[in-house]
């Protein structure tokens, strides 16, 4: 059977008679590019991925309601709850930086089931901690677990979609934002369920049940991994181990590809070292890692600060009960911040990732000076606008920071460096939100309203930082790049 030339669509490779020959790295590429065959596997491992993603952020939301019940509970002071608060993105840093680095070094499969196991151990300790220690402790197994996920699930998510179209690779980058927020909506949800059946003497057990409910979406993955995930076939190629990647492109994309080793047309891979992070910042890359760690960063700090405070704010600020407070906080997750993702996600092949996170950004800001500027509101119309400035808040994060913060950390670097470039973002990222987990409690006690003063600074820092490098991921090949690059050929930069 002879073999044929690399078509340009992944649905004409499923349905030729013949195989497709790849020689080299950069040919899997362009066949993942090309976008996967109708009824492959792509999209489930896709899926799955964003299963993922769901677990790091339902963990990192059910602490937020429980706060005021594990501070009575343990006796905490201010300063102790900052530090339980803050204990899982402790955890999340040091994931963050050595899971970005393993995701380069032994491959995407590994290291995410690897962070599964994390998630059902840590999710079970924490709802049975006997004491803030415990508690503290599993939070911060659980952080490492969200860590080590992260680089990985954003690789998955750019290495088994197409890079220009419908469903492209900035496009699914951004549905990280939306599966974030249908978790956090779940987590409300169950508080609610929980809140709705269980008597008023045991609702101090409400924390412990939304804590350890995380360990099941966690197995539910568990279980289905061996039939749907697999490596990554451009990072199994990128190792030069071609024959497993066409294995790979047979399975979860429906090609049939042959190898045929041609040393002059072979990618040389660059090596998976700590080293690589040096190499974000070379003069390929130096642009593209400060704005994408300025977005990551600056984003994390506020979205952290309102979404983990929002009971805080609608009960203490806003002057509202504990029924209210929950049915709020899910609305605003549902109607403004899960909706504001799904159109990050749909708008991200066409308007584009840059101007989309100044759009957020600008929204942001303009909410939180509302917020600061009505302080506590005096009637139920101001009451009502504060409600209406979260959701402006938190549907700017949706389709703007939220959606494409990890975009630009996924999609600025190619596949040799795609875990250590994720990595060493979440590493920024989640040091901000460390910080603003940490401060905020302490802040809202001292300033009162006056703290959306300081949350301001966040999308003000980033929308500077983005008017001064315009560099757009969407669209963009930067595999193609990266081929190009190591055999000295020019490539047209993508920054407006």
């Amino acid at each position: 059977m002879s073999a044929i030339a690399v078509p340009p669509h992944a649905a004409d490779l499923a349905a030729s008679a013949s195989p497709v020959v790849i020689r080299s790295a950069h040919d899997v590429s362009r066949i993942v590019n090309a976008g996967a065959a109708q009824g492959s596997n792509a999209r489930i491992v896709i899926a799955i991925a964003l299963g993922g993603v769901f677990l790091d952020a339902y963990d990192l939301t059910s602490l937020a309601y429980g706060v005021k019940d594990i501070a009575r509970e343990f006796a905490l002071t201010p300063v102790q709850i900052g530090f339980v608060s803050a204990a899982i993105t402790f955890g999340a840093i040091l994931g963050a930086l050595s899971g970005g680095y393993l995701t380069d070094r032994i491959g995407r499969y590994r290291v995410f089931m690897a962070d599964m196991l994390f998630f059902v151990v840590a999710a079970i300790a924490a709802g049975l901690a006997p004491n803030a220690w415990v508690l503290g402790g599993a939070r911060f197994l659980m952080g490492f677990g969200v860590g080590l996920d992260l680089p990985v699930a954003m690789a998955f998510l750019a290495e088994f979609s197409r890079v220009a179209g419908r469903g492209n690779k900035a496009a699914s980058v951004a549905a990280w934002c939306p599966a974030w927020y249908a978790a956090t909506s779940t987590c409300y949800l169950l508080i609610l369920g929980l809140y709705a059946i269980l008597p008023d003497h045991h609702l101090g057990w409400l924390w412990r049940f939304t804590l350890a409910f995380g360990a099941v979406p966690a197995l539910a993955i568990i279980l289905v991994r061996s039939r749907y995930i697999s490596e990554s076939p451009v990072w199994a190629a990128n190792q030069g181990d071609l024959e497993a990647a066409a294995r790979i492109l047979k399975r979860s994309y429906g090609v049939d590809a042959v190898v045929e080793r041609d040393a002059s047309s072979a990618h040389k891979p660059r090596t998976a070292s700590w080293r690589n992070f040096g190499v974000l910042f070379n003069a390929t890359y130096r642009r593209r890692t400060i704005l994408a760690a300025t977005i990551g960063a600056a984003s994390s700090f506020g979205y952290n600060a309102i979404i983990f405070g929002l009971p805080v704010i609608i009960a203490s600020f806003l002057k509202q009960g504990p029924l209210t407070t929950i049915v709020a906080a899910l609305l605003l997750n549902l109607l403004f911040a899960f909706v504001g993702g799904l159109i990050g996600v749909r708008t991200a092949p066409t308007v584009g990732a840059w101007k989309m996170t100044v759009l957020g950004h600008t929204l942001q800001f303009v909410s939180l000076i509302g917020l600061a500027l009505i302080g506590h509101p005096g009637s139920g119309a101001f009451v009502a606008l504060a409600i209406l400035l979260l959701g402006g808040y938190l549907f700017g994060q949706g389709f703007g920071p939220g959606s494409h913060s990890m975009t630009y950390a996924s999609l600025s670097y190619p596949t040799s460096l795609r875990g250590i470039g994720v990595g060493f973002n979440q590493t920024l990222v989640r040091s901000a939100s460390t910080v603003s987990l940490f401060l905020f409690p302490i802040l809202a006690a001292a300033l009162g309203t006056k703290v959306f003063w300081v949350i301001a600074l966040a999308p003000l820092t980033s929308l500077v930082v983005l008017l001064a490098i315009r560099w757009e991921p969407s669209g963009y090949d930067i595999d193609g790049e990266d081929y190009a690059l190591s055999h000295g050929e020019p490539q047209a930069a993508a920054a407006a």
